[in-house]
């Protein structure tokens, strides 16, 4: 019996995304394909970054096919693109980024900073094109945590190059005071026409995900970005602590009046871990995040431990991504940076970009 096209997708159709629960067919997903003999070959594009998946992919794809009589070889090319996808209504996209995701918390010193560099790196690792805007005015960290130093060039004295590393663009409000120890007087509204100024005047170059980490609260500053600024979703940043979740849940209403979809919920300082007995005490309380995440009916993104090692890889311009990637934090903030993508991958698509710019002029 012959090979065809509707055999090999049905085959195909076995191999489940663990990510989605879906099929790599119904998707559509699975392109290009040809049989040649006993030779098939196709292509199966992700509309998230996975890089870490593929292998593990490819062969759970090849095994599908080799389940058909006449199947010798099998040649599957897996490739992530990244599409824009829809922003709150009324405001437009932002060159260079195809998608903007705001990391917030209602209060500070839940490790809210911490969380953005990490999800930010580990959406790079991903194999995604990625940059961060350090939003956090009044206390920029973003230089610290990159190890990044040094102003940001300008060939036209009117915009700006974001800085660089560990492959992931930067740009903060620290990279461009004189003295880093400078304290940043400013009322609302200057602070928020620096921070939209220093968005809008970097070249931020063909990313897949721009990460703005905000400051802190729900005041002025927050609530005219997520107006303002173009945002495919937030993710929202807390510790068990029910401090800390009363003012969780101010910033999910803040985010909800203003249209922008929460993608899920961050529990830090989940749990302590004792180094030396491995005895885990529950600090600052015990599923907190989690049952916030099902009271708003929310994705609950997962949980990080209080770590000293964390604390210090931030501190030393190394987050835990880079520091220890295979580390156990390492994965859980890899699986949160998927999971992310793959909650903005399920969005509607943004077309705008392809429509064509329509001017009315009176000819006189």
């Amino acid at each position: 019996m012959s090979l065809t096209e509707q055999g090999l997708l049905a085959a195909l159709a076995s191999v489940i995304d663990p990510h989605t629960g879906t099929d790599y067919v119904s998707t559509r997903a699975v392109r290009n394909m040809q049989i040649s003999g006993g030779d098939v070959a196709f292509d199966v594009e992700l509309g998230y970054p996975a890089k870490s998946l593929i292998p593990e992919l490819r062969k759970a794809l090849i095994a599908a096919a080799k389940t058909l009589p006449g199947v010798e070889n099998v040649s599957a090319n897996i490739s992530i693109k990244v599409q824009s996808h829809a922003v709150q209504r009324g405001v437009q996209l932002l060159p260079g980024v195809k998608n903007i995701i705001a990391v917030a918390s209602g209060k500070g010193g839940v490790g809210k900073s911490t969380t953005a560099a990490n999800l930010a790196l580990a959406l790079a690792a991903e194999g995604a094109r990625v940059g961060v805007l350090d939003a956090d005015i009044y206390g920029p960290s973003v230089p610290m945590m990159f190890g990044v130093q040094g102003k940001p060039e300008s060939s036209d004295g009117k915009t700006m190059e974001p800085l660089e590393n560990y492959g992931v663009q930067l740009m903060s409000i620290g990279l461009l005071l004189n003295n880093p120890n400078e304290a940043m007087i400013w009322r609302g509204p200057m602070a928020t026409q620096a921070l939209e100024q220093m968005l809008r005047s970097t070249n931020w170059k063909d990313l897949d995900y721009l990460v703005i980490d905000l400051p802190p609260g729900t005041g002025d500053i927050q609530l005219t970005l997520s107006q303002k600024v173009p945002m495919t979703g937030s993710v929202i940043v807390t510790t068990p602590q029910d401090i800390a979740l009363l003012d969780a849940r101010k910033g999910i209403k803040m985010f909800e009046k203003v249209g922008v979809p929460i993608l899920g919920l961050v529990e830090n300082m989940a749990m302590h871990v004792c180094s030396n007995c491995g005895h885990v005490e529950h600090i600052f309380g015990q599923d907190g995040g989690k049952k916030l995440a099902e009271e708003w009916n929310m994705d609950f993104l997962g949980s990080l431990p209080l770590s000293m090692q964390i604390r210090e890889q931030a501190d030393s311009g190394k987050p835990t991504v880079v520091a220890a990637p295979d580390s156990e934090a390492a994965l859980i903030y890899k699986k949160l940076a998927r999971d992310v993508a793959v909650k903005i991958a399920q969005k509607a698509k943004d077309f705008s970009a392809k429509f064509p710019t329509i001017t009315i002029s009176k000819n006189t």
